[in-house]
């Protein structure tokens, strides 16, 4: 539940704390008084959209600060932790500060948990938090997917794993179906696929090319290509180291220095006789690796230069069609797998039809089992919240949620639909056609109340429920919230003292004006300063005899209940 909640700048609102805490609290006050501005800061602390228009006029920004208690493990845990925000002990519960704050230009700021966040972290923990009910809401309640979503909330653990399992066959389901008509589709584009790959394939296959081929060969051409002007050069070099003639040679002079130190008695001349040695041994093998160089080179000829360009050429095409040797060599090593894949076409679109008919087989029990859960549920939801309408002063309505076949979703198979019937013998009608605004909003209610005990909230938060009601009724719908309030914290924005007679916590929104500047505070009620607001919602004036003893007699009543 959230414990307290601070709002500066917010729209009429200069500065104010919201004690709130457990039960029931109301929230009472003068029109304009700013009432709305505590429901639309609760709802950026829950990652409502940011609004600049609500910054206070001459403000610069506008903050909502937030204490929620919440258990020191689970959902809420795991989505602050992963925010990388950090949870306060306190007591056999935690401590939860969140904030946002609202800049003039438009910029917003959330933090959770002592770390800045992105809104969507305040609106995953609104889901686990706090369920909101406004006009809006009660809009949302007319659409198909709101009154489906209620039939499963009320419905529990049962619905919740019929339609976990539903959720799964039917996305199985759906991608064996996509596969198959992927295939189906494609089977021109893969057969040509595969012909052009059976060809790429003979082709590399009967050239064998091998990794870096096409650097050898550009290097073997260019050689060969100046096969005269290389000979030349190897044959000078090997003539100066070893010559066959009577000329002098590097072998011959470093031989005939060699002897010279070696008739010498000085070690150090004898050290430099044997470096000369080497030198003269590596001067042999030089000539000898140029003899080697210049014997391929005529064994080499025009027709060794044609097979390499030709080869050359061959290579070259695979390159261009390709990208690179390189590539070519991986098509090679993974085409077979992907001929084999489409070649198999045929009997892999066989063998998933067969696991497609089994799944769809597996989905229909799904949906089967879905259907009769919600079915039951419907009839156990009709007549708990019929039963709630009597209370809230609808004595002659009977709520009918029914369920009947419609288009195939991931929610299941169903159509939902809550009926409503406000008198004996009216045909039960859609509430998006039938019910007026004050009935919408203690069907919804009713609907609240009874979902409770299968599905509770910490928070509700309702938002003018009231809109619309009044004597009577008024009274049942204050009752109602403070029976809420005995599973789930309930803070209401209401008009009537017949509601707020039944609160345990009452917050007055004061506006006062100093000639020049608005500003509305919050103060808790209680004893007179509540009677006297209670005579105020009642007639007008809070200090009307007749007005205070009508709200003595209403806080009486509504202790009573509480």
């Amino acid at each position: 539940m959230i414990d307290e909640m601070r709002i500066r700048g917010l729209g009429v609102i200069d500065d104010a704390v919201l004690p709130l805490g457990p039960g029931f609290t109301a929230v009472t006050g003068e029109t304009g008084a700013g009432k709305t501005m505590v429901v639309t800061g609760l709802g950026l602390l829950l990652g409502a959209r940011a609004d600049s228009s609500a910054v206070r006029a001459g403000a610069s920004q506008a903050s909502v600060a937030g204490v929620w208690l919440v258990p020191p493990h689970g959902p809420v845990a795991d989505i602050v932790t992963d925010a990388g925000g950090e949870l306060e002990p306190a007591g056999d519960a935690s401590e939860l500060y969140v904030s946002r704050t609202l800049s003039a230009e438009g910029r917003s700021r959330a933090s959770v948990g002592g770390r800045a966040a992105p809104a969507s972290v305040l609106s995953a923990l609104a889901d686990e938090l706090v369920v909101v009910h406004g006009q809006s809401d009660q809009l949302r309640l007319r659409s198909a997917s709101a009154q489906r979503d209620a039939l499963d909330r009320f419905g529990g653990e049962r619905i919740a794993t019929a339609l976990a399992e539903y959720t799964e066959r039917f996305q199985a389901w759906r991608a064996l179906d996509a596969e198959i008509a992927e295939l189906t589709e494609n089977r021109d584009r893969r057969a040509a696929e595969a012909a052009q790959l059976r060809e790429q394939l003979a082709e590399i296959e009967q050239l064998e090319p091998e990794s870096g081929e096409d650097v050898s060969l550009n290097e073997r051409a260019e050689r060969l290509a100046n096969a005269e002007e290389l000979r030349l050069s190897a044959s000078q070099a090997r003539t100066a180291l070893s010559s066959e003639d009577d000329e002098p040679d590097v072998a011959g002079l470093v031989a005939e220095a060699r002897r010279a130190l070696e008739r010498a008695a000085d070690p150090q001349l004898t050290e430099i006789a044997e470096t000369l040695a080497d030198l003269g041994y590596r001067a042999a093998d030089l000539a000898g690796q140029l003899s080697t160089y210049l014997a391929d080179l005529d064994e080499s000829g025009p027709h060794e230069l044609a097979a390499v360009e030709e080869r050359r050429a061959a290579i070259g095409g695979l390159i261009r069609q390709h990208g690179s040797l390189e590539q070519a060599l991986e098509v090679w090593r993974t085409g077979s797998l992907r001929l084999a894949e489409l070649d198999d076409d045929g009997d892999r679109i066989e063998r998933l039809t067969a696991q497609a008919s089994e799944a769809r087989s597996a989905l229909d029990a799904a949906a089967d089992a879905l259907t009769a859960a919600r079915t039951d549920a419907a009839v156990r939801l009709s007549d708990a919240v019929t039963e709630e309408l009597h209370a809230l002063a609808m004595p002659d309505a009977r709520l009918e949620a029914r369920v009947s076949p419609g288009t195939e979703s991931a929610h299941g198979r169903d159509d939902v639909a809550i009926l409503l019937a406000p008198h004996p013998g009216a045909e039960p009608r859609s509430v998006s056609r039938g019910a007026s605004g004050g009935e919408l909003s203690r069907v919804m209610l009713a609907i609240e109340v009874v979902i409770a005990g299968t599905d509770p909230v910490p928070t509700f938060v309702f938002d003018e429920v009231d809109a619309g009601i009044g004597g009577a009724a008024a009274i049942e719908v204050g009752r109602r919230l403070a029976q809420l309030a005995r599973t789930s914290q309930v803070i209401a924005v209401t008009h009537l003292a017949q509601v707020a007679a039944f609160a345990t916590n009452h917050l007055s929104v004061v506006k006062s004006n100093d000639g020049s500047v608005t500003a509305s505070s919050v103060t808790r009620l209680s004893g007179e300063q509540r009677e006297a607001e209670m005579a105020r919602l009642l007639s007008g004036l809070a200090d009307s005899a007749a007005a205070l003893s009508h709200a003595r007699e209403l806080l009486s009543l509504g202790s009573g209940t509480n």
